[in-house]
């Protein structure tokens, strides 16, 4: 009696991540028109690139190298700049810094054959905690998390060429702004809360 209950909500469990489109983590079901792709960028070697790279294998993005006869019939993802930020999120009670909010912008274009060029941007947001004692420590920790922000901004360009599908489906010539101001660029003045003292 157990067993054919055990199996019933097994079924019923397959069915429901089946039927609301669950897809594993670091998938995504990039457009057909877009599985093959020209990748280029300006330090082919550096550490974005190559995590770009790495993201649209693993999203079974086929990359064919840019060679002297230029191929006009792929569609071309040309990587952009990287443009990292941090500003105070927290200080000591003697003033100092105590945790800096990390910010990473990404920029890229997909150039369609025929239909245009189409830029997407990501914006990536951290925190870190500024451990004067620890200095050594702190930097090998903000390089890991600087590369965690950089596949983390990889998936999320990778996810953007759905947008880029989406745009050419309904034949708009841009995609929609973020409202997320660039690290460095002047952000509209809000209200905000002061930062947090720790002791």
């Amino acid at each position: 009696m157990r067993q054919p209950i055990i199996r019933l909500f097994v079924m019923l469990a397959l069915l429901i991540t089946a039927g609301c489109g669950f897809h594993p983590r670091g998938t995504t079901q990039v457009p057909k028109e877009l599985r093959t792709m020209i990748f280029t960028s300006g330090d082919p070697y550096g550490p974005l690139a190559r995590t770009v790279r790495q993201q649209l294998r693993l999203n079974n993005i086929q990359i064919v190298s840019d060679s002297k006869a230029k191929r006009a019939d792929l569609p071309t993802l040309r990587l952009g700049g990287e443009m990292s930020g941090r500003d105070t999120a927290s200080v000591f009670i003697s003033g100092t810094t105590a945790e800096y909010q990390l910010v990473m912008t990404v920029t890229a274009q997909v150039l369609l054959p025929g239909k245009g060029l189409y830029p997407i941007s990501t914006t990536v947001y951290r925190s870190f905690f500024d451990n004067p004692n620890a200095a050594l420590a702190k930097d090998a920790e903000q390089d890991m998390i600087m590369q965690e922000m950089r596949e983390r901004a990889a998936d999320q360009l990778v996810r953007k060429l759905l947008t880029v599908h989406a745009a050419v489906a309904s034949n708009k010539d841009t995609l929609p702004q973020s409202d997320i101001p660039a690290p460095g660029a002047e952000a509209p003045e809000t209200p905000s809360s002061s930062a947090t003292s720790l002791q």
